[in-house]
């Protein structure tokens, strides 16, 4: 496992390298319409319960990444989408900085050690400038796809 090793997490179809949203309200809206046919799940709910997560503090963590997250009733396994956005937005960061890339986690509600072993995973992976920078820069899903760790 590489330190950018999630993609075994992401479906295939899960990368977005242009997510389009204004503003954080915006990119929430866009992931849940994104992962809700990944999910079986209703997509309001899914939105239901990010908003209820970022209104507890935001997953946005610095370095332009966050990690939106919540726990879904229902889910039968864990879901994650890695998008780009085509503009940064403020999603109320730790360090300020407007953000760019996100991974949403959705988790079943009672997966407590499968969401956070996830979540660790994916918070590592994105602690290193290096694999922000390569995100930011890569041409396409493909190639987003094979910096986090997906096999050739």
């Amino acid at each position: 496992m590489n330190r950018s090793d999630f993609a075994d997490l992401v479906p295939e179809g899960g990368v977005v390298p242009d997510l389009r949203a204004l503003d954080k309200a915006g990119v929430l809206a866009a992931l849940a319409h994104q992962s809700a046919g990944f999910a079986g799940v209703a997509e309001t709910l899914i939105l239901e319960r990010l908003r209820a997560r970022e209104a507890l503090g935001s997953t946005g963590f610095g370095l332009g990444a966050a990690i939106p997250h919540a726990r879904i009733e229902g889910l039968v396994g864990v879901v994650v989408i890695l998008a780009r956005l085509a503009a940064p937005v403020d999603f109320g960061a730790l360090d300020g900085e407007p953000v760019d890339l996100l991974v949403l986690l959705l988790s079943p509600e009672a997966g407590g050690a499968d969401h956070l072993k996830a979540l660790a995973r994916i918070s590592r992976a994105l602690r290193y400038p290096d694999i922000l920078d390569a995100l930011r820069a890569a041409p396409d899903a493909a190639a987003m796809r094979a910096i986090i760790g997906a096999p050739a």
